[in-house]
């Protein structure tokens, strides 16, 4: 049998991405009804975090729990990786001991290459080019705020980082549109936009951007690894900002989107970010949610 991995959303058919959204909507509500599932009993996911986490470790952990199986927390400190062993080693021994693996780092070539030699199923739990199970959180809250996201227009406001690109890659696959708003010099990679054609429009304007939106998302203005360019970033970004007056010009039920940890006051307002609109605490959760249903999906017995 083909091992399946899940480095980005365009690693499933549109199909199969809207059957695991669909299917974290119903594993949630068979959790808050404290269901027992255990369809990965007695099954390891080894997980190596390169960059820390807190969302990432914390779900996949519980996720893992809940469906009866172990998680295994390894960072650099506490593996040959740390030390200079091959990707392709670490991979062929690792995927011989574990039913799958999640891989926090930064180059996403790195976790290209441990797919490459892995036996068993390899998830992006992120890397600087995209972060595909962010989205699947993502999508999961809107559907069950909203239903479908086809024909819907979503603004990305900020850096064309592996969030942007991730939401460039949602819109090829559930066929909606995103408006990314970003200052010169910040656009997505031209690999991700082009490929993507009409659904994707670079706009200078965040607020002519947010005209008429259905959903508007952010980012921090400096990820993890951009600290020193962080006094260059907040004044490109200054005119970036999702505040009260961005968010009045999308729809009355347009809805707001963190990933998290927010900066307050600079890429959102407190104002937005605690406001009616906002559903960043249920994005958060859908972390665990969806993921599980990833989990399913890529680890679980096909019956």
């Amino acid at each position: 049998m083909t091992v399946r991995h899940f480095l980005s959303l365009l690693d499933l058919s549109a199909d199969e991405l809207r059957g695991i959204i669909n299917r974290a909507i119903e594993l949630k509500a068979m959790q808050q009804r404290r269901e027992i599932f255990e369809p990965l009993k007695n099954r390891t996911l080894g997980m190596i975090f390169e960059k820390s986490s807190t969302r990432t470790r914390v779900s996949f952990e519980v996720g893992m729990a809940q469906f009866g199986g172990h998680a295994l927390f390894l960072s650099p400190r506490d593996t040959q990786l740390g030390r200079g062993e091959p990707i392709e080693d670490t991979a062929r021994v690792l995927s011989r001991m574990v039913d799958g693996i999640m891989i926090r780092t930064f180059e996403h070539d790195k976790i290209v290459r441990f797919a490459e030699h892995s036996q068993v199923p390899v998830i992006n739990g992120l890397t600087d080019l995209v972060h595909p199970c962010q989205l699947l959180a993502d999508l999961q809250t809107y559907f069950e705020q909203r239903g479908d996201i086809r024909g819907k227009t979503v603004v990305w406001v900020g850096d064309g980082n592996n969030m942007c690109h991730s939401w460039i890659n949602a819109a090829r696959l559930l066929d909606f549109t995103v408006h990314v708003a970003c200052p010169e010099g910040y656009d997505p990679l031209p690999e991700f936009v082009e490929p993507a054609g009409e659904r994707v429009r670079i706009m200078r304007d965040p607020l002519a951007a947010a005209k008429d939106a259905d959903l508007i998302v952010t980012d921090v203005w400096a990820s993890m690894g951009q600290e020193e360019e962080q006094a260059q970033r907040r004044r490109a970004f200054a005119d970036f900002q999702v505040n009260a007056e961005l968010m009045l010009k999308a729809r009355t039920d347009a809805l707001f989107m963190h990933c998290l940890p927010a900066h307050r006051e600079e890429e959102v307002t407190t104002e937005v970010l605690e406001g009616g609109q906002s559903v960043v605490w249920d994005e958060a959760e859908n972390r665990l949610h969806a993921q599980k249903a990833l989990l399913e999906f890529l680890m679980a017995e096909k019956v």
